[in-house]
């Protein structure tokens, strides 16, 4: 598949959909499972990024290529880290070798790992030595990307000493760190974390358990988006908790205020379309900035403004998502400014623009992102494949709910 027209037939949504398994938390415990192989895991994501993370825990081979798998880098950075007379040559697609690394190296080097850039200096490609790490105690920055720090907190348990974190500057996603260390808690590691500091306990050996992964509140926040942009909609997604670990959770709060109802009762999350009753909205997403994508779309596609902060990590993502949403909402009819941290996208005065290329940029989250305005306007994705880095069965998915592809 390549680029795709798509369409609704009837713009009203009632449906029932098994999303997958969450990639953070599947690629946090694949992790662990290789760390402790008593864990046993099912309802694992089938996406890109933890088919290339259980691929490169796997590999014998010297050099691993993780493609666009940035959580994946991050992770196998760490750990290979710690795999004594083990060498690997870690890389990744071009855009993967401009996205930054240094401070999770300048890290793991404090604790004595032996890793050596091949080309830029601070950017993949990089050679990694495993060996002992023997040092406890490390002091990064906080405010770039939390998985630096939770590729640390997912090693420790393995550490001698376990591992003593100062956090440096404002924490960025502050629940993704939260799911690392109530996922370790869940296997039996003492984990803390308080003020700007998380301590780890070592632990060298668990009980055996099985882990049941929660489906992803990322790729439910499209729903979110259909059901926002529908005539009517009832949509009822699985699997889901109440107590979930997940910061996108924030979702059902966020889209109240964009005329969407939802509960969630018996792990099935049912989303049902109310009346709109907000013409702006004001959010920080500093916790949750992978959803931006799709709730500025949901507003441009609403008609209402918005202004959201706490998107510094966007620059840094499969490409920088606040530039992407700007040229594709432009091409739409949006009026939208942006800052290397915000965005402001004015109300909109005129008709959606039918019929309009949308660049995915080898970003998943924008070909999800735009597809709800579908249910408006035939709009068009490129490059419509991409979705498999976090969700291979969107498209079939939307097609089982009245969305016509061609």
């Amino acid at each position: 598949m390549k680029d795709i027209r798509l369409r609704h037939k009837s713009g009203s949504v009632v449906g029932k959909i098994q999303v997958t398994g969450s990639k953070s938390e599947s690629n946090r415990m694949l992790l662990l499972q290789a760390l402790f192989p008593q864990i046993e895991l099912t309802n694992l994501s089938n996406s890109d990024d933890t088919v290339a993370m259980k691929s490169g825990l796997e590999s014998e081979d010297a050099l691993v290529d993780i493609g666009h798998a940035g959580t994946t880098m991050r992770f196998l950075t760490a750990y290979f880290s710690t795999i004594e007379n083990q060498e690997k040559t870690l890389t990744g697609s071009q855009r993967m070798q401009e996205r930054p690394i240094g401070i999770l190296v300048d890290a793991l080097r404090q604790l004595g790992a032996d890793i050596t850039y091949l080309k830029n200096e601070g950017y993949p490609p990089l050679l990694i030595k495993g060996k002992k790490l023997s040092a406890n105690e490390v002091r990064l920055s906080a405010d770039i990307s939390s998985q630096y720090i939770t590729a640390l907190m997912l090693i420790a348990p393995r550490l001698a000493g376990g591992l003593r974190l100062h956090l440096q500057g404002m924490i960025t996603s502050v629940p993704y760190i939260k799911m690392t260390q109530s996922l370790l808690h869940d296997i039996g590691i003492e984990a803390s974390f308080s003020d700007q500091t998380i301590e780890i306990s070592p632990k060298m050996d668990i009980d055996a358990t099985t882990h049941a992964v929660e489906s992803d509140w990322s790729s439910a926040s499209y729903y979110f988006g259909i059901a926002a942009l529908a005539k009517e909609a009832d949509i009822h997604l699985s699997t889901y908790k109440e107590n979930s670990l997940q910061g996108d959770r924030v979702l059902m709060n966020i889209y109240e205020q964009l005329g969407v109802q939802s509960s969630i009762e018996n792990n099935t999350l049912h989303l049902q379309k109310q009346a709109l009753h907000s013409t702006s909205i004001q959010l920080d997403l500093s916790n949750a900035p992978d959803i931006a994508q799709t709730i500025v779309v949901s507003c441009y596609g609403l008609g209402i403004a918005c202004d959201i902060k706490g998107l510094h990590t966007l620059k840094i993502k499969e490409t920088n998502r606040l530039v992407a949403l700007h040229n594709e909402l432009t091409k739409l009819g949006a009026t939208i400014e942006i800052t290397d941290r915000s965005l402001h996208l004015h109300k909109r005065n005129n008709p959606v623009r039918p019929n309009v290329l949308i660049e995915t940029y080898h970003d998943h989250r924008m070909a999800m992102a735009f597809a709800p305005l579908a249910l408006l306007v035939p709009i068009r994705i490129q490059d419509a494949d991409v979705v498999t880095k976090s969700y291979p069965g969107f498209w079939k998915d939307l097609e089982m709910n009245g969305f016509l592809l061609g």
